[in-house]
């Protein structure tokens, strides 16, 4: 399973995004890629105003602030073969 954060520098919400992912990479394995959102001009058009995003197994499935508990329910649907939501549900 791979798992994708765009975020950038000097973002907190980014890096408590990454907090929570690292913390669930000790309990749920996953490859984490980590890009900066400014290095791809596509990428930062379609979401310069929603980072952090997290991208579970090339959908879009959440932004912003993380809820532990969330993203942990959808990678697990996703290691147990269920594919996840699309992430209008979780943003502020």
């Amino acid at each position: 399973m791979i798992v994708r954060l765009y975020s950038k520098p000097n973002c907190s919400l980014c890096d408590q995004a990454k907090g929570v992912l690292e913390r669930l990479r000790e309990r749920i394995p996953f490859d984490l890629v980590e890009e900066d959102i400014r290095a791809d001009p596509t990428t930062f058009a379609a979401w310069r105003y929603d980072i952090p995003v997290v991208i579970i197994d090339g959908r879009d499935t959440f932004k912003h602030r993380l809820v532990e508990s969330e993203v942990e329910a959808s990678l697990l649907r996703v290691a147990n073969g269920t594919p996840v939501a699309d992430s209008g549900a979780h943003e502020e």
